[in-house]
């Protein structure tokens, strides 16, 4: 497969809306007014906790849901008013990888990944380059006469991967692909999606219920609760400035951003005494992030800095911090504005004694 051959499609739900019958009467909905836009070649994820509808929205991509309300198109193509025909047209354009690998256990790898085109009727030579090439991009030369149950679960979802290429698509589908693997696996598999959305400039769609998975890997994010999107962006703006309270969960579980259980439990919303200090948040942006600014401040305001957590993380190549610092109450203003001065973001979560 030809560097840079394929161009991704983009994707877009306008006013979506999915509702489910249920056995005693009535339907249940599990979306609703759901608009949002994937621009082609990019990576988006959509993070959302189980029940919550991504996996609704991301088969809808494919027509294996249809919406009760809204539209949803693919290179322009309405997918939910499709005939069977255009149905099958789009779907040769829709990779779709899966959380537990779907592979068949009767098959070789090399013979997993030719299944596709078996199936749209791709003359036999043309197969055979066509798979050579895509075990090779996913590192498993090796391994092609190997079956399924010889393979780890990281070699099994790189099958997996190569199997949705094998019609060329413009789209990938990611089933929250990493959530059975281990987190070095998983990060692996992740590293060969990043390559395979530079290399061949696919639109890559991923759900998934890991902040990290996100952070690693996509340059767009959709969160999604209670069956609608409540917050999406670009992912660098949504983890360095989360507005709704499910993002802001959600980000609660990455490194840095958690207070210690022993602070946690001291922790009033309300100042407790003249001698109690405030616990504040601050994100670290831009450049700033790898300055040593808290130094400086400690410093030049002669405050006493406790730092409670914290971490440096990456998004792309753009650093930002997480930093959970207490000062003195009565001195908490002027390291807030200090702060602020240097554009850096802080956010007051309470107090301890």
């Amino acid at each position: 497969m030809a560097e840079n051959q394929i161009t991704g499609a983009g994707i877009t739900f306008e006013d979506v809306g999915k509702a489910f019958p249920q056995k005693g009467g009535g339907t249940v909905n599990a979306l609703e007014n759901v608009t949002l836009t994937v621009e082609p070649g990019t990576i988006t994820g959509i993070i959302g906790r189980s029940g919550a509808g991504k996996s609704t929205l991301l088969r809808m991509v494919n027509g294996l849901e249809q919406p009760t309300t809204g539209t949803v198109t693919v290179a322009g193509h309405d997918v939910g008013r499709a005939g069977a025909a255009e149905l099958r047209r789009i779907r040769r354009d829709v990779g779709m990888i899966f959380q537990h690998f779907n592979l068949l256990s009767s098959r070789t790898v090399y013979e997993n990944v030719a299944l596709p085109l078996e199936i749209a009727g791709t003359p036999a030579r043309e197969i055979k380059g066509r798979v050579d090439d895509l075990v090779a991009r996913v590192g498993l030369e090796q391994l092609a006469k190997r079956y399924p149950a010889e393979l780890s679960g990281g070699q099994k979802q790189r099958v997996g991967i190569a199997r949705a290429l094998a019609t060329q698509p413009k789209v990938l589908l990611s089933d929250e692909a990493t959530s059975a693997l281990d987190p070095e696996t998983t990060q692996t598999v992740l590293e060969l999606l990043a390559d395979i959305n530079r290399d061949l400039g696919l639109t890559i769609l991923l759900i998934t219920h890991e902040m990290a998975v996100v952070r690693d890997i996509a340059s767009h994010v959709a969160v999604i609760d209670g069956g609608q999107i409540v917050e999406q962006g670009a992912t660098y703006d949504i983890f360095t400035a989360p507005q709704h309270p499910t993002t802001r969960s959600f980000l609660s579980g990455v490194t840095g951003v958690t207070l210690p259980r022993f602070i946690a439990d001291q922790m009033s919303a309300t100042r407790p005494g003249t001698a109690s200090r405030e616990v504040i948040r601050i994100t670290f942006v831009g450049e700033n992030a790898t300055d040593p600014l808290l130094a400086r401040m400690s410093e030049e305001l002669g405050l006493q800095v406790n730092i409670l957590a914290g971490a440096i993380e990456e998004i792309g190549t753009r650093p930002f911090g997480n930093l959970l610092i207490s000062v003195e109450a009565d001195r908490a203003d002027q390291a807030r504005a200090y702060l602020q001065q240097h554009d850096q973001r802080t956010e007051v979560l309470g107090y301890v004694g």
